[in-house]
């Protein structure tokens, strides 16, 4: 059986962090539906997203592509979050969680994007 972007683990914690930034968001006041909730929830359905739709690219360098993408809205994920403990809508202890899954996340991405690209 040939392995589809569900088993991969990235994608796997990546659907983890998406999960977290949901439950997180939902604490944010309501004056930032719009924005910072609307902006942390479409960055981080990215991560996975993107990583499913590069694993479908019949390419390697397209695929590393993706994952640089999703990598970046890990980024943007993790600043958010930080940005959140800044302005006092979540406390640190509470973001631990997906602040640790971002790292996670990123070593791999980081790791996957060299393999493809041969760096």
């Amino acid at each position: 059986m040939s392995q589809t972007y569900r088993d991969l683990i990235v994608w796997q914690k990546a659907m983890d962090l998406a999960t977290e930034v949901y439950r997180l968001t939902k604490k944010l006041p309501k004056d930032e539906l719009y924005a910072l909730t609307n902006q942390m929830r479409r960055a981080a359905v990215s991560i996975p997203s993107n990583i499913a739709e590069g694993n479908g690219r019949f390419s390697q360098r397209e695929y590393a592509r993706f994952l640089s993408i999703a990598r970046g809205s890990k980024s943007e994920v993790e600043t958010q979050l930080l940005l959140c403990v800044r302005l006092g809508y979540l406390e640190q202890t509470e973001t631990e969680t997906a602040l640790g899954l971002c790292t996670e996340i990123g070593k791999m991405l980081t790791v996957m994007i060299a393999k493809f690209i041969g760096e």
